[in-house]
């Protein structure tokens, strides 16, 4: 799961260095009235100094993909080929046909992100759930949680 955070904004930022500029309090008591991380507040005054700007760097890009838009192409047909087939002989297939060593994970979300599922039996009913703890009958005959 990628959590995404967005940038501080551009009006905070400079709400931010104004502050400190003022020398309205010590820089842990603006951080705390901003809400922000006193590491925050030191990056800010850095990038200023550094690059006379305050707004949010663009992002940094993240690691490259390791299968490709082609490789991707072609899970979904292995798959009505093979509809039984573990990550591990899908692994295995474009290990072998694409020629590309990745792992399980890679592959789960390869496929999470074409909107397959793993689920080998789609016309199976769901499995009862329990609606809460189990519970026993006590000594005087009452239902309760078990001591």
């Amino acid at each position: 799961m990628n959590i995404v955070m967005a940038a501080y904004s551009v009006d905070l930022r400079e709400r931010i260095v104004e502050a400190v500029e003022r020398r309205v309090g010590s820089n842990r008591k603006i951080a705390a009235f901003f809400g922000v991380h006193e590491s925050f507040l030191y990056k800010l005054l850095r990038q200023k100094r550094e690059r006379g700007a305050i707004a949010p760097l663009p992002h940094g890009g993240g690691a490259r993909a390791k299968l490709s838009e082609e490789q991707l192409r072609q899970l979904p047909d292995w798959v009505a080929a093979m509809p039984d087939a573990t990550l591990a002989v899908l692994r295995e297939q474009l290990r072998k046909k694409a020629r590309v060593a990745v792992s399980r994970s890679t592959i789960c979300r390869g496929l999470q992100a074409l909107g397959l599922t793993r689920k080998k039996r789609p016309s199976a009913p769901p499995k009862p759930t329990p609606k809460s703890a189990p519970r026993s009958k006590s000594a005087n005959g009452r239902w309760g949680v078990k001591p």
